[in-house]
């Protein structure tokens, strides 16, 4: 029995024997054919859009123009995305900006804007990395809702038209992706981003996947989005392959609800008892490319998975930790599990990353937790992980371990699909 898991570029198999098949449930997004035409697919989303007018009757002619579109971790086809907004809109592309919404991630490289937008879009507009701690590129708003602070990108506020590009997907804590996600965090200040990623949010029963009403933290999201205006939404929904399955577009919150429904229709699938074991990936390259982003598979395995379960997650992480950021820094300075939970609660003020230390936190509480990766085994074992050579092995040992009856879950599309309980 071999099931092909999403891993990086190449991919790998989960090898298992014939006696475990019976105990084996494979959990896969239910995705429609993915549209017959890519680009006829989003010009028909920016000509006849989810809600309100066409895109091209949204903006002045020769009107400055601002694009927020999503960073490198993200599989986002931005190339069609773009290409149709620029020539649905009667302003020519050097009055364009196109925003990479990095919220608090790295700025993405030279190499990886080539990757991203290839060389006529660079040329054509002005490409900027938004830097959350850089106070020149922000502007500060009144407060939203519960009194969460709005600083916001400068380019952005300033533009006569301001618009949105995501993929939306669900989010561990956001419920969703896409949408008002790339107004805030996306293009937000740091101090904004620490307070809609705070203790309280994060830890709230309703700040998990697939929940946007009533979860904190896509609730004050929204209303930042609302507050600040945004001209046009355009989000995708993609299929394991990266295909495009779905376009939404036009007023933002409401064609990003809509997306959101089509989503949790495809993504979020019902079990009605927990496992055993767990094994996720984290969707493959470019989501997988850090141990930071693979928290999102381990996190959707932790859905499913019995406390004092295992959890095994395979994530390249060609990128690293990263190094930068408090969740390198809190995983290398040692002590157990239950220190690093401590000195996170006693922190005096919120850090950025601080929201994943709390998450890995909360996995480990529930369950072990196996990486099959690219990192060395001491890294790993920083992380108060169980680095993983063999995954089959593993996989197959801890079933033994778990005693006969024991119950597989494999999730080979990581958090593309989202089980829960019933």
């Amino acid at each position: 029995m071999r099931i092909p898991l999403d891993y990086g570029e190449t991919g790998l198999d989960l090898a298992l024997p014939p006696a475990a098949e019976e105990r084996t449930t494979v959990i896969r997004p239910r995705f429609p054919a993915p549209v017959t035409s890519e680009d006829e697919a989003i010009v028909r989303a920016l000509r006849a859009p989810d809600a309100g007018p066409p895109l091209a009757e949204r903006v002045p002619e020769g009107a400055t123009v601002a694009i927020s579109v999503c960073d490198p971790t993200r599989a986002q086809p931005r190339v069609p995305m773009l290409r149709a907004i620029l020539e649905e809109i009667p302003t020519p592309p050097e009055r364009v900006t196109l925003l990479v919404a990095t919220g608090t991630h790295r700025p993405a490289t030279p190499a990886e804007l080539e990757a991203m937008f290839g060389s006529e879009l660079l040329s054509a507009c002005e490409v900027v990395n938004h830097r959350c701690g850089d106070a020149s590129e922000l502007v500060r708003l009144p407060d939203a809702q519960d009194g969460v602070p709005v600083l916001l990108n400068r380019r952005f506020l300033e533009a006569d038209v301001r618009i949105t590009t995501g993929f939306v997907e669900p989010h561990f804590f956001a419920g969703f992706s896409g949408g008002p996600k790339m107004v805030a965090p996306g293009l937000a200040g740091m101090e904004t981003i620490l307070v809609l990623h705070d203790e309280a949010r994060i830890g709230h029963p309703s700040a998990v996947f697939g929940i946007t009403e009533g979860n904190p933290v896509h609730d004050d999201v929204r209303a930042i989005a609302r507050q600040v205006g945004v001209d046009f939404g355009l989000d995708v929904l993609l299929d394991g392959d990266k295909r495009i399955t779905g376009v939404f577009g036009g007023d933002l919150l409401q064609e990003h609800a809509r997306a959101c429904v089509r989503s949790h229709e495809e993504a979020m699938c019902p079990v009605d008892q927990p496992f055993e074991v767990v094994v996720a990936t984290n969707s493959g390259y470019p989501l997988d490319q850090n141990l930071y982003q693979a928290v999102k598979g381990m996190s959707a395995a932790e859905r499913i998975v019995g406390t004092g379960g295992a959890i095994f997650c395979a994530a390249e992480c060609r990128d690293g930790i990263p190094d930068e950021g408090a969740y390198a820094r809190a995983l290398r300075a040692g002590g157990t599990l239950a220190e690093v939970r401590a000195a996170l609660a006693a922190a005096p003020v919120r850090r950025p990353d601080d929201w994943q230390i709390q998450v890995h936190c909360r996995i480990l509480e529930r369950a072990s937790v196996g990486l099959h990766s690219s990192l060395a085994e001491e890294t790993v074992r920083a992380a108060h992980l169980e680095p993983v050579a063999d995954l089959s092995l593993a996989c197959r040992e801890a079933l033994g371990a778990a005693g006969e009856g024991a119950r597989l879950a494999v999730l080979p599309h990581g958090p593309v699909t989202i089980p829960y309980l019933r």
